[in-house]
């Protein structure tokens, strides 16, 4: 909920409102959570706790399940998330030539560790054990962009193509 700054009333924000709505829609439905997990947070782009507990409320579950959930699939997330997400393969083919300073040149240009997410909440740095991109070791994708055959020196403007 979000206050009214004119009044000071509680009032329903539009991703309140689309939360309600889908969880209206499987309120009743036996092993609706993860379905209305994976809708809240396509809505509000990460999983607050705020949200969690509504969840918990409306669907009649314990919050510890709620949570027990979200924590167990790394699809979830608790934190919010850039609008860009960086995946570093770091499996066999990029690990042997350079996924490990692929991975340090960009941990040092954003200033974030491993599954962190820059102030600005332009950038999601993440390691992935593949991306299926093997031939053009050492890799990395941004969003559902592949960029391979790479060198660190490469990072910064890579970078400077995404908003």
């Amino acid at each position: 909920m979000a206050v009214c700054k004119c009044s000071g009333e509680q009032v329903a924000s539009p991703q309140d409102v689309e939360l309600m709505e889908l969880l209206g829609h499987y309120r009743d439905y036996e092993g609706g959570l993860i379905p209305v997990l994976q809708g809240a947070q396509e809505i509000y782009g990460y999983l607050p706790a705020e949200v969690l507990e509504k969840i918990s409320q409306e669907l009649s579950l314990p919050f510890s399940e709620v949570f027990g959930v979200v924590t167990f699939y790394a699809q979830f997330h608790l934190k919010p998330r850039g609008r860009n997400i960086i995946r570093v393969c770091l499996g066999t083919a990029c690990h042997v030539l350079g996924g490990s300073k692929i991975f340090a040149a960009l941990q040092d240009e954003l200033g974030v560790e491993n599954g962190g997410t820059t102030d600005d909440l332009r950038f999601t740095l993440e390691s992935v054990a593949c991306i299926g991109a093997c031939g053009l070791a050492p890799c990395i994708m941004i969003n559902d962009d592949t960029h391979g055959r790479l060198v660190p020196s490469d990072m910064k403007k890579i970078l400077e193509q995404y908003e």
